[in-house]
């Protein structure tokens, strides 16, 4: 979503607090409580080029939000509780669930320690193949190459394209445009081309995957911890809508196994990479069921409602940007109130000489 339409709706989620409507709201479609999706926490970054901020908070935020939970009364509990309530009668007070998205590195040198302080429970999603080394973060290296470079070339649908960006906000439509692109190629040319691409680049891209991600001791550090729920999110991170059925269904199954095996016990949630409507289909919840998955949470904005009115394999949680740090509009969307989809297609104007 581009800054204007996201300044835009953060306006109308204030707007929505100081009406009164997130009251209103919050009393007949508050719902059982919500599952909020964070993904890196680290402290605020130099540069006017970021086009990975809005998935970013800081350690300071992550603290205020728990200490907000705790004041608007919310109980912060596990995701098994999560789903226990997601079929029960209503309670009279709301649940909040922390799920973290990614097993990025900074998930224990920056938000750990603030969980940890305030003791409560968490869950952690992890696509198997990154604490193992042999993960791509091609989102990162996307944005290292295009940091660095002014000229950029690769090969697009068979054809060598040459990209001339000077400028941040030539840089930004840029990386919406690439991005876009390389998130619809199946994963083995998505490899492909991101190789090729930091190859031309010199961008060393198992190296910057591998200092981004958790390792497995990272991991069994967090596991220790009985205030910490370890999912599955898949082995390599892949868009499962591009998937043929079979391979989905290994993907799925594969990343429970791993993980099973490395913390031998059993793991009972799972997310969808990516998670938004366009990255998974419904065929994969029944995947995720039939490989014996407690329930598998998206990036799809919504609450959890009671007695079994959500679907437990397609989980709604509140994905929180990061280019929006009001406690009023979290508090907003917690309450269940929803803004129309606004539609946002990126068409890049770039010099291509």
């Amino acid at each position: 979503m581009s800054s204007d339409n996201s300044w835009l709706r953060s306006a109308r989620l204030e707007l929505a607090y100081f009406s009164g409507r997130a009251l209103i709201a919050s009393r007949a479609t508050g719902g059982a409580g919500a599952i909020l999706r964070f993904e890196r926490v680290r402290p605020r970054r130099k540069g006017a080029f970021q086009p990975l901020k809005q998935i970013e908070i800081t350690p300071a935020f992550l603290d205020q939000v728990i200490r907000a939970l705790k004041r608007w009364g919310y109980d912060i509990v596990s995701l098994d509780e999560a789903c226990h309530r997601s079929v029960r009668l209503p309670e009279s007070r709301r649940f909040a669930c922390l799920t973290f998205d990614g097993a990025s590195k900074d998930m224990i040198t920056h938000a750990y320690p603030v969980l940890a302080r305030h003791g409560v429970p968490f869950a952690v999603y992890v696509p198997t193949a990154f604490p193992d080394g042999l993960g791509e973060a091609w989102w990162l290296a996307l944005e290292a190459v295009i940091a660095r470079e002014a000229r950029i070339n690769l090969v697009i649908d068979h054809r060598e394209q040459r990209f001339s960006v000077f400028k941040a906000a030539e840089k930004y439509e840029l990386f919406a445009y690439l991005f876009g692109w390389l998130r619809k190629l199946p994963p083995a040319e998505l490899s492909v081309a991101i190789r090729d691409l930091c190859s031309r680049h010199s961008v060393d891209l198992a190296a910057l995957s591998r200092e981004a991600s958790m390792d497995w001791a990272d991991i069994a550090r967090l596991a220790a911890d009985p205030n910490v729920t370890i999912g599955s999110a898949t082995v390599n991170f892949p868009v499962l809508a591009h998937l043929r059925d079979a391979d989905a269904q290994r993907e799925i199954a594969m990343g429970k196994a791993v993980l099973e095996t490395a913390l031998r016990r059993p793991v009972r949630h799972m997310a969808y990479p990516f998670g938004d409507p366009q990255s998974f289909r419904r065929g994969d919840a029944v995947l995720a069921e039939q490989a014996g998955f407690v329930s598998a949470a998206t990036a799809v904005g919504g609450v959890v409602q009671s007695e079994g009115r959500t679907h437990l394999h397609t989980l709604p949680r509140i994905a929180w940007d990061g280019r929006s740090r009001s406690l009023r509009v979290l508090k907003v969307l917690m309450a269940g109130v929803t803004l129309p989809r606004q539609k946002f297609a990126p068409r890049p104007a770039l010099d291509l000489g």
